[in-house]
């Protein structure tokens, strides 16, 4: 599942390639594509026709594109292998092609939302009137947000029963970080998954949370993070910061600190990765 970096990536292709271009017509070759908009496939493909895209958003993991003459937006869910393809008209269509939309221009592109295991999809939905889509009104905002309350999320981990990467997962508390993200900054602050929550100082949190948005940066910088050709940017083209990952999908390879193995544990149906000696389990429990 794509990660806040991976999601920054797509959004900022779009906001170059499609923000402030009128939809000519959209085509919707696959109905599970868009089965969270309730209306149906004709509906959402009628409703875009005529409408000039603003800039794209995101919100942690949530991106979506703003319909500028209107308080509706088209909220993408990438799902486990959904991309937003920027090609040019002539390009063959892709395999798993499921929405093209066509724009009122003579650039000679298209936007192509593409999608093999179908997890994913578009959707319109009202916003608020910070331009937020209200099914994710929930959603709270991620460590690189500039409106981020580090305080605020200090107090909340502190009134939780529960354990530090359980609430790093929490997109309630802290948007954007998934498994990748939480294991490596929880391995670059020393800190074992199963620790309680209740158990972090201000300055631990403080910590965690400069670890979290620096290893988010690091990846930005690079694509993110591409374990097979399913995530893309709207070129096509995969992130690589899997190269320099220091505890995720290394079991058995040494620590990059202490040389010790790293571990992998069953976690929540995900895996664990953690080095033993670095990130000692907790001696109590939430």
């Amino acid at each position: 599942m794509p990660e806040l970096p991976e999601v920054e990536v797509v959004r900022r292709g779009l906001a170059r390639w499609v923000a402030h271009r009128t939809v000519a017509d959209a085509e919707v070759l696959h109905p599970r594509a868009v089965r969270r908009h309730v209306a149906g496939p004709g509906d959402f493909a009628h409703r875009l026709e005529g409408h000039r895209i603003g800039t794209p958003s995101r919100r942690g993991k949530y991106l979506w594109l703003p319909l500028e003459d209107t308080d509706q937006a088209v909220l993408a869910h990438l799902g486990m292998s959904g991309q937003l393809l920027v090609q040019p008209h002539e390009a063959p269509a892709e395999k798993h092609l499921r929405i093209r939309v066509r724009f009122a221009d003579a650039l000679g592109t298209e936007l192509r939302f593409v999608d093999q295991r179908t997890f994913g999809g578009l959707s319109l939905h009202e916003t608020s009137p910070d331009g937020l889509p209200d099914v994710i009104a929930h959603i709270a905002r991620d460590p690189l947000d500039p409106l981020f309350d580090d305080e605020a999320f200090h107090l909340a981990l502190r009134r939780k029963r529960t354990t530090i990467k359980r609430a790093l997962l929490d997109q309630s508390l802290i948007s954007g970080v998934g498994n990748i993200y939480a294991d490596e900054a929880l391995w670059r602050a020393r800190l074992h998954y199963e620790r309680p929550t209740a158990t972090l100082t201000r300055p631990r949190t403080t910590e965690l949370l400069g670890h979290a948005r620096d290893v988010m940066n690091a990846a930005l910088a690079v694509g993110g993070t591409s374990f097979d050709s399913l995530y893309v940017n709207v070129n096509g083209e995969s992130g690589y910061f899997d190269r320099t990952l220091d505890a995720y999908g290394r079991e058995g390879m040494p620590c990059r600190r202490c040389a010790t193995p790293i571990r992998r544990r069953p976690w929540m149906n995900r895996s664990s990765y953690f080095c033993p000696k670095c990130q000692r389990p907790p001696r109590i429990t939430p």
